[in-house]
């Protein structure tokens, strides 16, 4: 279980899949602010703590791996923009075949007691 925090924007979204593939949910939720905003499917966000711990259990409920590749960040101060793409492919628990894809435009924030931290998590970008 990861809590530790983020230093480098550049490290956000491979913090994520650290987490994701450890199957640590608090080490995830730890990478939110309070109020973040999660976008699970396209179009369609959740937000506070309990809708977006239990979107992130149904993505962790596949069994799968995810993999990450950071494209870009951008940072203005304490804000930052993420960029990666990433999958999730295999058989997923009830036997079918799972491949999710995605690029991220993920919103971040930083402050000294926290690290950086996601404001808006939106795996499939402008989808």
């Amino acid at each position: 279980m990861s809590t530790s925090q983020v230093h480098s924007l550049d490290q956000l979204n491979t913090a994520f899949a650290e987490r994701f593939n450890a199957r640590d949910i608090d080490g995830l939720m730890a990478l939110n602010v309070p109020d973040a905003v999660f976008v699970p499917a396209p179009g369609r966000p959740v937000t506070g703590p309990e809708d977006v711990r239990s979107a992130l259990e149904q993505f962790l409920s596949l069994n799968l791996p995810i993999t990450m590749t950071v494209h870009r960040v951008f940072q203005s101060g304490n804000t930052g923009l993420a960029i990666a793409a990433w999958t999730i492919e295999g058989t997923g628990p009830d036997g079918s075949s799972v491949n999710l894809t995605g690029t991220t435009a993920d919103v971040a924030t930083y402050d000294e007691n926290h690290g950086w931290r996601y404001v808006i998590d939106n795996p499939f970008g402008t989808a």
